[in-house]
């Protein structure tokens, strides 16, 4: 028999608990647990997290009669955003172990995503069984259809598989219907590979981020607020420049790929870089007034950003001077002392960053003491 005290952990890493039956996680202990595994039941009967909840209470009285010292406790993380759950489970799991004062932990999960989690439990407290839970169906073609709608009625698997495919077909249609037969496999395969690079390149997740601190700082009134939507104003104004530096240089489409993006940075880098500069010394100012421990850490993004913006637009200045771009407004002749000169600026941009995050950083050690402005 075990020594100390075991909690047996139902992770529910969809957070069905919560977008089903409106159970906040964490839950702790038998009778709680039993209430949130019936109102799940009675939400959603067909739920493979209410087996789950079941076996846990089934284990933890099981364990009890042998005369262990046991706690059960269910934990959730997010119904849509899976990074999000996760450091929500690894927060739950962190008040759970420092409630029931448990030192191992036997893991019941109703799958292999769920199980996904089990080293951030690991980081939390000891790990010394899991229980995966299957429930037995008789596999036939009943069974599969209901499976393929059970997915498509879930938002994360419609978002991901009918978006794409309903968007292509509309635009199929459309490019049908105006004439251009031709042109229309060539837009759907390219807004369907626009999609996946999206999707795959993480830029919704940093879209998602980005849209979240919009929202804080809006509910807490940070000044960061305004600059956010004053630098994605700008950021906006680089790309329809961008674009318009592609039409003005290349309107043949005889050059290549690269200088198509070269063209892009050359006609929208310095308003991006300053948008995104804009917009940190916003998190900046934020970080001054009421979080002044990280503020060494935020300081240097508006140098960086300065300094990246600065090489792009240098090196796709130079490139482009050399590619017999017609009407391009810089020479060859002069193209080498632009460069040095953007590069150079850009180097000291960033050292200058560099140098400035070392004496802020002095400076929120030498003054951790004076009092910070309190938000309600």
């Amino acid at each position: 028999m075990m020594t100390g005290r075991t909690l047996v952990l139902a992770v529910d890493r969809d957070d069905d608990i919560g977008f089903k039956a409106k159970i906040e996680s964490p839950v702790i202990g038998r009778t709680d647990c039993l209430r949130a595994a019936t109102s799940l039941g009675l939400a959603d009967p067909e739920d493979s997290d209410v087996n789950a909840i079941f076996e846990a209470i089934k284990i933890y009285d099981e364990l009890l009669k042998k005369g262990e010292d046991v706690e059960v406790a269910v934990i959730a993380g997010n119904h849509l955003h899976m990074i999000e759950g996760d450091r929500r489970i690894a927060e739950a799991l962190e008040e759970v172990v420092k409630q029931t004062k448990t030192t191992g932990c036997v893991v019941v999960s109703d799958g292999a995503e769920d199980e996904f989690v089990v080293p951030i439990i690991q980081s939390k407290i000891q790990v010394t069984s899991i229980r995966r839970v299957i429930v037995s169906q008789i596999p036939n073609l009943e069974g599969t259809y209901y499976i393929i709608k059970k997915l498509l009625n879930d938002p994360k698997i419609s978002r991901l598989v009918m978006v794409p495919l309903g968007l292509a077909m509309l635009l199929y249609a459309v490019a049908y219907l105006l004439g251009y037969p031709n042109a229309a496999t060539i837009t759907v395969i390219g807004v369907v590979g626009i999609y996946l690079l999206y999707r795959g390149a993480g830029i919704d997740e940093i879209m998602r981020d980005f849209i979240g601190a919009l929202q804080t700082s809006m509910k807490r009134a940070r000044f960061s607020f305004v600059t956010y939507i004053a630098g994605l104003v700008l950021v906006v104004i680089g790309i329809v420049l961008g674009l318009m530096s592609i039409l003005q240089y290349y309107s043949d489409g005889n050059l290549g790929l690269l200088l198509y993006l070269l063209s892009f940075f050359y006609g929208g880098a310095l308003w991006m870089m300053f948008g995104g500069i804009v917009a940190t010394i916003g998190v900046v100012i934020d970080n001054f007034l009421y979080e002044r421990e990280g503020l060494a850490k935020v300081i240097v993004y508006p140098f960086y950003l300065g300094a990246i913006g600065l090489i792009t637009y240098a090196a796709s200045t130079y490139i482009l001077s050399y590619a017999d771009v017609p009407d391009f407004p810089v020479l060859p002749e002069s193209a080498l002392s632009a460069i040095a000169i953007w590069m150079v600026g850009g180097f000291v941009c960033a050292f200058a960053g560099v140098g400035f995050q070392y004496l802020v950083g002095k400076w929120v050690q030498n003054h951790t003491a004076e009092p910070i402005i309190d938000v309600v």
